[in-house]
């Protein structure tokens, strides 16, 4: 069995999780399976995860923060904010693109209920809402947000790139014959490109 000392066991778990979640989907694999691949005792992945649920609002919050670093990666690396509102919805769809059962998982009802109400899971919420808060800016920077610090304006942005990555995900641009990937990374950037920014 691995030692870890105490501290890096859950981030490790959680990497794991990550690559469990990719493999086999969110029910595909067990804590135990998890525990066993990291090395240490099912004991022991209990103590930072009650549940497996609980391990699944912490990879969906991870998946937040990965999606919130690629978007300010992405608008770091362009140019003037409308160029980087469109890195940053480009970067949105690929990372749907590139870990579908991790964007699922992200935006699942489950998750969605622990983010509000009763159940709310601060550390998804915060990770969630840090995530929009990086599209509310780009948006904000571009002059499109109106009276409204941008709130509507970025919601928008949101259920256009949102809309656009599942039906990569679903398969719904397979018919249209070219790669799936650039067809959806061509329409979004035609999307935000006709509201004006760019």
């Amino acid at each position: 069995m691995s030692t870890y000392h105490h501290g890096n066991l859950r981030p490790a778990l959680v990497e794991e999780g990550l690559a469990l979640l990719a493999e086999k989907g969110g029910d595909g694999f067990s804590l135990r399976e998890l525990a066993r691949r990291v090395g240490v005792t099912a004991n022991a992945s209990y103590r930072h995860f009650a549940n497996k649920d609980a391990l699944l609002l912490a990879l969906a919050a991870e998946g937040f923060r990965r999606l919130r670093a690629a978007q300010e990666a992405a608008e770091a690396a362009a140019d003037g904010p409308g160029r980087q509102l469109v890195a940053g919805g480009l970067s949105y769809l690929r990372f749907a693109h590139a870990n579908p059962a991790l964007f699922r998982l992200m935006f699942s009802g489950a998750a969605a209920a622990r983010r509000s109400g009763d159940n709310d899971d601060p550390e998804l919420t915060e990770a969630s809402a840090a995530a929009f808060e990086t599209l509310r800016q780009a948006v904000a920077r571009t002059g499109l947000a109106g009276d409204d610090d941008g709130h509507h304006a970025a919601l928008r942005a949101w259920a256009m790139v949102h809309g656009f990555s599942h039906l990569l995900l679903d398969g719904q641009l397979d018919h249209l014959g070219g790669d799936p990937l650039a067809e959806a990374e061509a329409a979004l950037t035609d999307a935000i490109r006709a509201a004006g920014p760019v």
